[in-house]
């Protein structure tokens, strides 16, 4: 048999390679082998490895998305209850581990606290969708590592939706359809009416229609059970029809007949949560846990986050082909970003050394002006001194003029009074010497 696989000339193996699955032959085997045990091997080491499911509450304060958490895993989870004055809308995620037989659950639930409390509701989904990416963002960085640990790694990308609608009865509010129709190309929505036992039977009826009817006008796309299993096929397809489930949560058990089951308590009567016909919570435990959650897994992987994935690659420059329809390099797209990102880079100190000499200049022009303003000022400064100085060497000089002229009349002064006391004298002594003659 081997002879008989690898036959066949050079070419032909080369395109075998080149082309998988192309010439592909079937061969009989002669006796056992072996591996029709993989499954067995496949079930045992993901056993081991326990599973992670992680499921996000979307909906407003109040329509009892804890309560359903402890009803759908027959558990009390902790949390503090969520009040209605929150600025903003916050999520709020707990990690749980789990136990059921020999298969291990690691749980992690979302809630976005204070959904629907503000007054301006218009950027309401943005927290939410910004979660959710930062989940896709942390596992892409964790595939582009070098040395990954993916076995290891705790995936905390959402796998299913809940969104809670309040039972008005009417329709679908403005803000449901808008974080809906933002989230359907990022996670799996499984839309449920929260507290279905606050309006009627009847009522129920036509709010689904109505709500189905919205959804659809409005090109929301909700999750859809898969029907191409054909195990499954039936009952997925006949719970499709059911969209949106209706439920109910309650953790508190009342004695019915001879069993304690989980119910609520009303004046008028008794609501059991496990009773198809009170409630669709059954259907939903159904479809989430226990036939669809390893569908929900794989949809969050293969589409939703491959989706994420393409989108982001393709911003960084990364393609399957390149214009010519050949597969493209990623040496070559490595490259070419490479001295895209060198020949940006180059660029901006171009434009950097180029900005900086133009400021340079700038900064010399004004202090230049600056130097020329202070030579002037101080031409003038001194022009100034100069005048002052000569103003007062004028000052002085005719002040010592007036000093030496003053000086010279009191000589001349002096000299005449001198003169004038000598005259005297010589009169006097004439005036005795004729008194003695």
């Amino acid at each position: 048999m081997e002879a008989e696989a690898n036959s066949g000339s050079p070419e032909d193996s080369w395109a075998f390679i080149q082309k998988p699955g192309e010439g592909c032959r079937t061969v009989p085997l002669a006796g056992h082998v072996g591996f029709d045990s993989l499954p067995d091997q496949l079930v045992n080491k993901s056993v081991s490895q326990g599973f992670c499911f992680n499921i996000l509450c979307v909906g407003e304060t109040g329509l009892g998305k804890s309560t359903l958490m402890d009803t759908l895993f027959n558990t009390k989870f902790e949390g503090e209850p969520a009040t209605h004055t929150q600025p903003g809308v916050q999520l709020r995620s707990n990690t749980y581990d789990l136990q059921e037989g020999n298969v291990g659950l690691k749980l992690t639930i979302v809630s976005t606290v204070g959904f629907g409390d503000q007054i301006n509701k218009e950027d309401s989904y943005k927290p939410i969708v910004e979660f959710i990416d930062a989940q896709f963002e942390a596992y892409l960085q964790e595939e582009l590592k070098i040395l990954r640990v993916l076995h290891n790694y705790h995936d905390s990308r959402i796998h299913a939706c809940l969104y809670f609608i309040a039972p008005t009865g009417h329709s679908l509010k403005s803000l449901d359809l808008v974080t809906m129709k933002k989230l359907d190309s990022k996670v799996n929505i499984i839309p449920i009416i929260a507290k279905s036992d606050a309006i009627s039977k009847s009522e129920l009826t036509k709010f689904k229609i109505k709500i189905t009817s919205e959804l659809v006008s409005n090109g929301v796309q909700i999750y859809q059970f898969p029907t191409d299993d054909e195990s499954v096929a039936e009952i997925n397809g006949t719970m499709n029809a059911h969209l949106p489930f209706a439920v109910i949560g309650s953790t508190e058990e009342l004695k019915i007949g001879n069993k304690m089951m989980k119910a609520r308590q009303y004046p008028w009567g008794t609501v059991q949560v496990e009773n198809e016909a009170h409630c669709d919570f059954v259907k939903l435990r159904e479809m989430l846990i226990r036939i669809n959650m390893e569908d929900l897994r794989e949809q969050t992987h293969s589409r939703h986050y491959e989706l994420y994935r393409r989108c982001k690659l393709e911003e960084m420059g990364f393609k399957d082909t390149d214009p010519d329809s050949k597969p493209f390099s990623l040496q070559e797209t490595y490259e070419a970003k490479r001295n895209e990102f060198l020949g940006e880079l180059q660029k901006k100190e171009e434009e950097m050394r180029q900005m900086f000499v133009q400021r340079v200049k700038e900064k010399e022009a004004e202090l230049k002006e600056a130097e020329k303003e202070l030579h002037e000022k101080f031409d003038r400064l001194k022009k100034l001194h100069q005048d002052e100085k000569k103003k007062l060497e004028d000052k002085k000089k005719l002040l010592d003029d007036e000093v030496n002229a003053f000086k010279q009349r009191k000589t001349a002064a002096e000299l005449l009074q001198s003169q004038g006391s000598q005259a005297g004298g010589a009169q006097t002594l004439k005036r005795d010497k004729e008194k003695k003659n």
